[in-house]
């Protein structure tokens, strides 16, 4: 689970859509020979050249403000049709950024389409005589909703992501489930993406579905409230699975707007073979310490390991308290079963398998990898068991 929250600020169920309005912003940047920026005469050139560009793609184009800045370099602000917001920086080392900002309204149309910015692109290359460009699609930026979330090593991805469907901050965490075009409801924890109506991979390789033998098996989940790894273990034919869930309205969302993971499993907390206990799954798994309790499987469905430059802090301690823990309430065969984090964060991974080195139980573990659609990206996966004494 993520970061608490103090209080319960708000709470939205039933699809919220959502409208077309947002401020968008547009970034282009360019690369010129130094000299254009730091020499007078041809830096004044430049500026007039940008400006008689943008003036051919945007109406109503005012200089609101101008100024050289301390080090080399310049910047202008300019205004536009519809309130738009233009800076044209120039920086000594040679690059030209340009910004613009205007607020879209549901039923306006775009003042710079991306066939627009693109040519607006070209024509600042063929007049200035650039070495390189880039261009953007535009940033939503102000509306109602969360488009954007990153990878494991924090890069921007985009979301199609139409209707808030559920909002509600937990005692725990900030919780929502929202609706993408091609992922179905995506629960969303803390703005972190957690589980989609498409992530059936994440959860087949978590549990290494037709690798091991879940039937008769008793196992307990660390988590998990989206229900989709419980859902999916029933289908196994185990002896009895047991949930710890910390978050009841991480369930309560699920159970109502993400069926198409977890199904039914979640409608009660308790079934033939099956239970779900909302509590804290470190009090339980002392509980089972103390009472001599030994199962086949302990699955951890909870936080990622920690993208950080050493494995301090209090998410460290977490990991280290859990995965010891778990170890006791394993049979001598019995394996724990977790999620990492992204293929893009090795050196965080590595952090994790130095810790399953130094566990209080001596182990061994192998890894698994796949695409998860809603992370768009590769997430691993480990298995651990405790090492055979030796005969």
């Amino acid at each position: 689970m993520s970061s608490s929250q103090e209080i319960i600020l708000s709470h939205r169920v039933g699809r919220v859509v959502i409208p077309d309005m947002a401020v968008n912003t547009i970034m282009l940047d360019f690369s010129v020979s130094a000299s254009k920026v730091t020499d007078n005469k041809e830096r004044q050139v430049l500026k007039e050249s940008v400006q008689k560009v943008l003036s051919s793609f945007v109406s109503e184009l005012k200089l609101e403000y101008e100024t050289e800045m301390s080090g080399g370099g310049f910047l202008i602000v300019l205004s536009a049709t519809r309130g738009t917001f233009i800076t044209l920086r120039g920086f000594p080392q040679g690059i030209i950024s340009v910004n613009i900002e205007y607020y879209k309204g549901d039923s306006d149309e775009h003042l710079l389409s991306f066939q627009s910015v693109k040519s607006l692109s070209n024509a600042i290359v063929e007049k200035l005589k650039c070495e390189r460009a880039h261009k953007y699609p535009p940033f939503k930026r102000g509306g109602i909703d969360d488009r954007y979330f990153l990878t494991a090593d924090e890069r921007i991805l985009e979301y199609d992501i139409d209707s808030v469907v559920f909002e509600e901050n937990s005692p725990y965490q900030k919780v929502q489930i929202v609706h993408s075009k091609s992922l179905g409801n995506l629960l969303i924890l803390d703005e972190l993406q957690n589980m989609s109506e498409r992530d059936l991979i994440y959860t087949e390789t978590l549990m290494q579905r037709g690798k091991e033998d879940y039937r008769d098996k008793e196992i307990v989940i660390l988590g998990g409230g989206d229900g989709a790894l419980l859902y999916e273990l029933l289908k196994e034919k185990p002896k009895f699975v047991t949930m710890l869930e910390l978050d009841e309205v991480v369930l309560r969302a699920c159970r109502e707007h993400l069926r198409g993971c977890c199904g039914d499993c979640l409608d009660q907390l308790k079934g033939d073979n099956y239970e779900i206990v909302v509590d804290d799954c470190v009090k339980s798994l002392d509980k089972m310490i103390r009472e001599g309790k030994k199962v086949d499987f302990v699955f951890g469905d909870l936080t990622d390991i920690p993208v950080s430059t050493t494995p301090q802090g209090e998410v460290w301690d977490f990991i280290r308290l859990i995965l010891n823990t778990a170890m006791q309430v394993l049979k001598p065969n019995g394996k724990y079963m977790t999620h990492g984090n992204g293929a893009s964060c090795p050196s965080s991974l590595k952090m994790f398998e130095d810790q399953l080195n130094n566990l209080k139980v001596p182990v061994e573990y192998k890894t698994d990898r796949a695409f998860v659609p809603s992370f768009l990206e590769d997430w691993v996966f480990y298995q651990v068991w405790q090492k055979p004494l030796p005969n």
